[in-house]
């Protein structure tokens, strides 16, 4: 995968590992585990573009409340 020989933003080293993407869209929130490359200095992630078209259809869906076919896996509070 690794587009970038060194991250673009502070020239560190770059890694391609598994991370865990969270994509809010209303008052909904889903967790998705994608590939991406990572900088081991920043943490700056950079994404394929197929997976950032994935996100944005996600987004919509949760912003719609269009989940039937997403899992739910717990709730979420809003301390005051």
């Amino acid at each position: 995968m690794i587009p970038f020989p060194k991250c673009p933003v502070c020239g560190g080293e770059v890694r391609t590992k598994i991370v865990e993407k969270l994509i809010r869209g209303g008052v909904n929130m889903a967790s998705v585990k994608v590939e991406a490359d990572v900088c081991l200095k920043c943490g700056e992630r950079m994404y394929q573009k197929e997976d950032i078209v994935r996100f944005e259809m996600i987004r919509e869906n949760l912003i719609r409340e269009d989940v039937n076919s997403y899992l739910e896996i717990g709730r979420s509070y809003q301390i005051a």
